[in-house]
């Protein structure tokens, strides 16, 4: 990635806040003390404050001490002193309240009252005298030095999700990216109230100016019927709620943040406007070789790549059948032969489904170039960024040379996805289908409380009350190894999927899974990134994560046809 240095005005606002917080800390060192600080009056302070200056001197010629070192002495010395208050505070109120006890005694009011009272402006004080003392102690120079963190902060990522192009010219984009599509007239002239009483029925919660009106039918989006006919014929018959408002604002150009529970149907919505896009440029400007691509896709995982890629191809193949132009996709991930890919390389991809691993390594060698490329989908942006991906894609945002158009999907919606969409987006449309990090409604949960030595034989019990396929979810690799075995004597059918197998073990074990060769799938986490294994009735967690974001992955696993679906979590009783 280039270096990009601060602007001359940056770097003189952060050498001004450095040289105010060094005068600052010269003052406050020469001038005052923490008892000062405190308002508290010791009888030795000028005796301490010569001591300390002459400690100072020494330590000023035989050791520089940092910052923070300075921060955390004072901290000790604050609660040293605040002790001293509370201990004063509470031998007062101890007085106070055996006064008040011989009055209310007197007075008919019942101890138990008194004693609530009592603790109740007890705690009250010790948490004003706390606020108060971090007034204090909270120094003008601490005060510049997070202005400064502040600055630093702000100024990397404004410029870090930004091409260099962009950055070296000034570019500022403020309004979105233009389309040809337009929702029919008779969605047009719906009043604002019957749109509002649609969303409201399906739960759809829409923040953002101009928002184009929800679809009700798939044929209100104005697409193929080649596509419609392959949506039925993959069972899926009118949209789900992320559907009907996400998919006219993707198509109408504007920026999305999507925001669903976990087997809602969210890939469809980046992944068809991507398709209809390609081919509206191929049909008017038929790529050549080196161009492209288009639309770029970022998934967390190979297998969530993989199943995004199978899904574009079969709708691409149903797209050329009706007569459009071929839209060609590549596949870009970790553990594959990138010669196998060669062919479309070197035609010009109009889609890149990819990991951010491959993808930058790629994009640093210069093999894929990003010049064209209009269209960014980020599926499952919060298991990206929770698996250290931020500086990637960042990175990899740093290579686009014109305005694109940001899709962002997510389940959940955590403080860094939030400030990550604030700089990536322009005027972004945010849809909420219930609410962010919610299960699905259509999951029933249930506990089961066993002890850790009986889990693995109580497993066999389970799978023996419910149909196939089943889903089983550990957290490390040996517990998925352990099972996978202990099943395979059982004679159970049983694939196993984890990160210390390799990318061949691990495609044929979906594959066989998907393809109901297997009753039964152990995984890892690496299972809940977005895969859609259709019919799954039971998902067993055979211990719980450490984030409740992955357990919201893992249950959205079932539940997605709308059905009543069990799911059974297994906890340990101490």
């Amino acid at each position: 990635m280039p270096v990009r240095e601060l602007s001359e005005e940056a770097k003189r606002k952060l050498d001004e806040l450095r040289r105010k917080r060094r005068r600052i800390q010269e003052e406050e060192e020469r001038e005052n003390s923490l008892f000062h600080l405190l308002g508290e009056d010791d009888p030795t302070a000028e005796e301490e404050e010569r001591e300390r200056q002459e400690k100072e001197k020494q330590r000023d010629v035989a050791e520089y001490e940092t910052l923070k070192m300075r921060k955390e002495k004072e901290e000790r010395r604050r609660q040293e002193l605040l002790e001293e208050r509370r201990k004063r505070k509470k031998a007062d109120a101890g007085e106070e309240e055996k006064e008040d006890t011989k009055e209310e005694e007197e007075s008919g009011v019942a101890p138990i009252e008194k004693r609530r009272e009592a603790a109740k402006s007890l705690l009250e004080s010790q948490m004003e005298l706390k606020k108060e003392a971090e007034k204090f102690v909270k120094s003008a120079a601490d005060q510049a030095a997070e202005e400064e963190r502040q600055i630093l902060r702000e100024l990397e990522e404004k410029r870090a999700l930004k091409a260099v192009q962009e950055l070296a010219k000034g570019v500022e984009y403020t309004e979105p990216i233009k389309t040809s599509w337009r929702p029919t007239e008779f969605l047009e002239n719906l009043p604002e109230e019957e749109l509002d009483r649609i969303r409201e029925e399906f739960y759809i919660h829409v923040e953002g100016d101009n928002c184009p009106p929800p679809v009700t039918r798939f044929k209100d989006l104005k697409i193929p019927f080649s596509l419609l006919d392959y949506l039925k014929a993959k069972g899926i018959s009118k949209p789900t709620p992320i559907q009907m408002q996400a998919l006219p604002v993707v198509l109408s150009g504007r920026d999305l943040i999507g925001i669903a529970f976990t087997g809602s149907g969210k890939t469809l919505v980046f992944s068809l406007p991507i398709l209809l896009f390609s081919a509206e440029e191929e049909l008017n400007n038929p790529f050549q070789r080196g161009d492209g691509p288009l639309g770029l896709i970022l998934c967390p995982s190979r297998e969530l790549a993989n199943q995004t890629y199978e899904g574009l191809l079969e709708m691409a193949d149903a797209m050329v059948r009706a007569g459009l132009p071929a839209v060609r996709v590549l596949l870009a991930i970790g553990g594959i032969d990138m010669r196998e890919q060669a062919d479309v390389l070197n035609r010009g991809p109009h889609v890149v489904v990819a990991t951010p691993g491959r993808l930058q390594d790629m994009l640093e060698k210069k093999r894929l170039v990003l010049k064209d490329c209009r269209y960014l989908a980020l599926d499952e942006a919060d298991r990206m960024i929770d698996q250290g991906f931020e500086d990637d894609m960042r990175n990899i945002m740093s290579f686009f040379s014109c305005q694109r158009q940001t899709v962002m999907f997510s389940a959940t919606m955590p403080q860094k996805i939030q400030s990550f969409a604030k700089t990536a987006l322009i005027q972004p449309i945010t849809v909420n289908v219930g609410r962010a990090g919610a299960a699905s409604l259509d999951v029933t949960q249930e506990v089961e409380y066993v002890k850790q030595e009986a889990k693995i034989v109580y497993l066999l019990q389970c799978l023996s009350k419910t149909p196939p396929p089943v889903l089983i979810f550990c957290q490390n690799k040996k517990d998925v190894d352990d099972i996978h075995e202990y099943l395979v004597l059982k004679k159970v059918a049983v694939a196993s999927i984890h990160g210390g197998k390799t990318q061949e073990e691990r495609k044929a074990a979906v594959k066989d899974y998907k393809h109901g060769k297997k009753d039964v799938l152990v995984a890892t986490d690496v299972a809940s990134k977005g895969l859609d294994f259709a019919d799954v009735q039971h998902v067993i967690n055979f211990d719980m994560p450490d984030e409740i974001e992955n357990y919201i992955h893992r249950i959205g696993r079932t539940g997605k046809r709308g059905g009543e679906e069990k799911k059974r979590r297994r906890k340990r009783i101490e």
